[in-house]
């Protein structure tokens, strides 16, 4: 989608940015990893493949798509933006009849920065992104029955199982976003600030500042 492709999102310990070509090279040697190509259910692409999957995240209208990277790291001018990154997170618009229904997925690529409650961090400040300026409400999330971590993390966000697929070896988790579920979302994401990408990108130590 068009609509980030200049926002940044800071939170306490990450910074959301948009998918951009410069981070296409780093995300792709993530991608050489079997273990997330079991964990994110994807097949290697070629490194031209990937900036055409980058391209396609930009431009399409039923995904969203935003890096993370480390805060503390990004805010030192002096290291390069993709030597920050940790991940991404993403929401698909699965259903054209349904606008509000959106696939969240998550992937903490780092393994030093897993077991931190980065992925957690994450996932709500998408959450309360994508209910407040894309209207979902609704999310679902399949995750492979082996990611036991995933599934205890989105079930603590209250997500609750809607289906199981052997064949594919996923469960499908979901959660409807109610007044009650959106007021505690926001609540819990107030510190989330909204900011100006380019902008930002001129001075990072602005996010250090209160």
């Amino acid at each position: 989608m068009r609509i980030n492709e200049n926002t940044l999102l800071e939170g306490n310990q990450v910074v959301l940015v948009p998918y951009n070509a410069d981070h296409v090279p780093r995300y792709h040697e993530w991608m050489k990893s079997h273990e997330l190509q079991q964990l994110t259910a994807s097949e290697p692409l070629t490194l031209q493949q990937e900036y055409d999957m980058q391209r396609s995240w930009r431009e399409d209208e039923d995904k969203c798509t935003f890096i993370i990277l480390d805060k503390q790291r990004w805010a030192d001018s002096s290291v390069q933006e993709e030597q920050c990154m940790v991940g991404d997170v993403n929401i698909f618009l699965t259903d054209p009849s349904d606008p509000s229904l959106a696939e969240l997925e998550i992937m903490i690529a780092e393994p030093s920065y897993r077991g931190r409650g980065i992925g957690k961090e994450v996932t709500c400040m998408m959450m309360s992104y994508a209910v407040t300026k894309l209207g979902i409400q609704k999310f679902e999330a399949k995750i492979g029955l082996d990611n036991q971590v995933s599934i205890a993390m989105f079930k603590k966000l209250h997500f609750h199982k809607l289906s199981m697929c052997k064949v594919f070896k996923e469960v499908t988790l979901g959660l409807t976003v109610d007044d009650s579920v959106r007021t505690k979302l926001l609540a819990d994401t107030a510190y989330m600030k909204e900011r100006d990408y380019r902008q930002t990108c001129s001075n990072r130590q602005e996010l250090t500042s209160p």
